[in-house]
């Protein structure tokens, strides 16, 4: 399986940004160990990261994967657009989010592409993206 690995505005600077919220671990580290995940249970995985809508969208638009791992950012809670684009590349979704959003500020709580996707792994931290990817591979098993 493909598995694409998506990230929006603002996690370029994961390690760096708000640390006690986001934790010290980059997205380069992030990657590098969803990789490695995905690999040990017959994966490859691409990823990208943008801090533009249109950009996320482009790449989700490209086609050449079976499945998504998405962390949106701040996207999670306002794109209709890039909700739009994932119910319209027909392939499996997992949304993450390092924070407990739901616990956070009330406009955080509302999540967009809740809709379109066939899983959410929110909290957790970086190893959310690594409980993503099991959720991808289990549903592929069925």
């Amino acid at each position: 399986m493909r598995i694409l690995l998506l990230n929006g505005p603002n996690l370029g600077r994961l390690g760096v940004r708000q640390p006690e919220i986001y934790g010290r671990t980059t997205l380069a580290e992030v990657v590098e160990r969803a990789r490695a995940h995905a690999a040990a249970r017959d994966c490859e995985l691409a990823d990208f990261q943008s801090n533009h809508e249109g950009a996320l969208i482009d790449r989700l638009e490209a086609l050449d994967f079976d499945a998504v791992v998405i962390n949106p950012g701040a996207l999670g809670h306002t794109s209709h657009a890039l909700a739009d684009a994932i119910a319209g590349v027909e392939r499996p979704a997992v949304e993450v989010h390092l924070s407990d959003v739901r616990a956070r500020e009330p406009w955080r709580r509302q999540l967009v592409l809740e809709q379109v996707v066939i899983g959410q792994v929110i909290g957790r931290g970086w190893p959310g993206y690594l409980d993503a990817i099991d959720l991808l591979v289990e549903r592929r098993g069925r």
